[in-house]
């Protein structure tokens, strides 16, 4: 189950959403971490005194994960923090994507 919240700033463009995933087992912050470092698309800025923000993107093509933090009250619980350019990864570019995915699915090499 996910759960997301998404937060409005006064930036020119972004966005940001608290994000709390129930994975199906317990689970650490490690396998959380390990899990996340395999998906291209993605930026882990979890360092304490750095974190994502819309302001400062370190790459505006791929959406920023960092405050990564296990529900102390469900081994399965985690929550996060997603920040991404809203007008390259979640319009120009996500649209692409989909668009070379399509085609790949239509057309196989």
């Amino acid at each position: 189950a996910i759960t997301a919240t998404t937060v409005r700033v006064p930036v020119i463009n972004g966005h940001s959403e608290a994000v709390y995933v129930e994975c199906a087992r317990p689970t650490s912050r490690a396998e959380i971490l390990a899990a996340l470092h395999t998906a291209p698309e993605l930026s882990i800025e979890d360092e304490p005194d750095r974190y994502a923000t819309p302001r400062f993107l370190a790459n505006p093509d791929a959406v920023a994960v960092g405050r990564i933090r296990m529900n102390p009250d469900d081994a399965r619980g985690v929550w996060m923090w997603l920040v991404a350019d809203n007008l390259r990864t979640g319009a120009a570019l996500n649209a692409l994507q989909i668009a070379e995915l399509a085609m790949n699915l239509s057309h196989p090499s």
